[in-house]
């Protein structure tokens, strides 16, 4: 199943789910060690159960988040959030049982700080920095007073200011942590995706030039076993001596596949002229009426709005195969009907194809597209993919939704890149 845009965002929430893990477990072990050390070689009054007692927690937390990564994959940007809260309510929590603002790891708090600014959006960072300054806002004046944390707090107010410095330096480094760290990781971020696209369309673009090789072999090979066979169609239509319907539906199919074979090849050699101009009204009769030699069962209802602006332009060769092939789809959905409306301004040309078959379902809906997925028992997968690799080289867009009642809506948006008014 191809990759969506969701399942990417998820798959790095939970990467960089399990980097917090891995952070936490550093602080958490750095949190233990000071805590042995302030209570068995430095006694400093520290409220030794109660800090043993959130950093408990604080662990059953991080296995808890750990064990969450592997067991459930769905990890959301607004989950992560929530992660990088618990972490500053813990680390709130533990230095107000040691000294508040004086502690000096006060300056923690940049760290989820700064995790979120490259992991989240802006909206996000922009609430993980105004909690955490909170946070220290509030350290400054509610906390358990630990003296050996600050020891010249009764003296003066130069402790004070001191503090009221480390403040206002927390302040300004976390504003300009989330303005500018953000900017840079959303530049990052554009750039891997222009990298993945980019990666995309080569690989689409190798896989239409294996394509058009084995087509290309194809059509030749093609070529003899349909000479033959009208050859035969054509002996046996004459020696009928009255009608045979059946019989002048199958030369008349052969001449199709010769025609298509030999436009092919026409195709290929002339495809740098970019098509010849035409009327966009001619262009859509013609291409119908084609697709129905093809289709004679099918019946089609085909409706062009009023007043459409005579428009001339050119459209490369390959545009007609890929909507005949929306057109066949349809027809395979739907062989008793099958709706049509064209409507075009001088800046594009849409076209919606109704049908009334099962429709698709909404897990093939995201996989249509890519090579070698279809909704057709009997279908290679290959006709659509073609399609919106060549519309897209154009331009063009590709949308297929279930019908309002049922079967399937498709509708082809190509903007018009040579305009001729008349």
């Amino acid at each position: 199943m191809a990759p969506t845009l969701d399942s990417f965002i998820h798959s790095a929430a939970r990467q960089n789910l399990r980097q917090l893990s891995v952070i936490r477990n550093i602080a958490l072990g750095g949190q233990i060690l000071a805590l042995i050390f302030f209570s068995q070689i430095r006694d400093i009054g520290l409220p030794i159960l109660v800090l043993g007692a959130i950093l408990a927690l604080y662990a059953i937390v991080i296995t808890t988040t750990w064990w969450r990564t592997f067991r459930y994959p769905v990890i959301t940007e607004l989950e992560f959030f929530c992660h990088l809260l618990v972490d500053i309510l813990f680390f709130t929590a533990l230095l107000f049982f040691s000294g508040g603002a004086s502690n000096p790891f006060i300056s923690y708090y940049l760290v989820p700080i700064s995790i979120a600014a490259t992991t989240l959006p802006l909206r996000y960072t922009w609430a993980i920095t105004i909690l955490s300054l909170a946070a220290y806002s509030w350290l400054l004046n509610f906390y358990l007073p630990i003296p050996a944390l600050a020891p010249g707090h009764h003296h003066d107010g130069v402790s004070n200011l001191h503090i009221l410095g480390m403040w206002l330096n927390f302040a300004v480094s976390a504003g300009l942590i989330t303005y500018f760290v953000t900017r840079m990781a959303r530049t990052l971020k554009q750039q891997e995706e222009q990298l993945t696209i980019q990666r995309e369309n080569q690989l689409r673009d190798e896989q239409l030039l294996a394509i058009g090789s084995l087509a290309a072999g194809t059509a030749h090979e093609l070529g003899t076993p349909l000479n033959t066979m009208k050859i035969l169609v054509d002996e046996m239509v004459a020696d009928q001596s009255g009608s045979n319907d059946d019989l002048n539906i199958l030369q008349q199919q052969i001449e199709q596949c010769r025609l298509t074979l030999k436009q092919l090849v026409a195709t290929a050699e002339g495809s740098a002229d970019g098509g010849e101009d035409i009327a966009l009204r001619h262009y859509f009769d013609r291409l119908f009426e084609r697709w129905q030699l093809m289709r004679p069962g099918v019946q089609a209802n085909i409706r062009y709005p009023d007043n459409l602006p005579d428009i001339h332009t050119r459209l490369h060769p390959t545009i007609a195969q890929s909507l005949t092939s929306l057109l066949n789809n349809a027809a395979d959905a739907s062989p008793d009907r099958v709706d049509i409306q064209v409507r075009w301004d001088r800046q594009h040309i849409e076209l919606c194809i109704k049908d009334y078959g099962d429709g698709v379902s909404p897990q093939l809906r995201g996989r249509l597209g890519t090579a070698f997925t279809s909704s057709k028992p009997e279908g290679m997968g290959l006709g659509l993919f073609l399609t919106q690799a060549t519309l897209q080289r154009y331009g063009g867009t590709v949308d297929i939704k279930p019908g309002r009642e049922s079967g399937s809506e498709t509708k082809v948006i190509l903007p018009i890149q040579d305009v001729h008014a008349r």
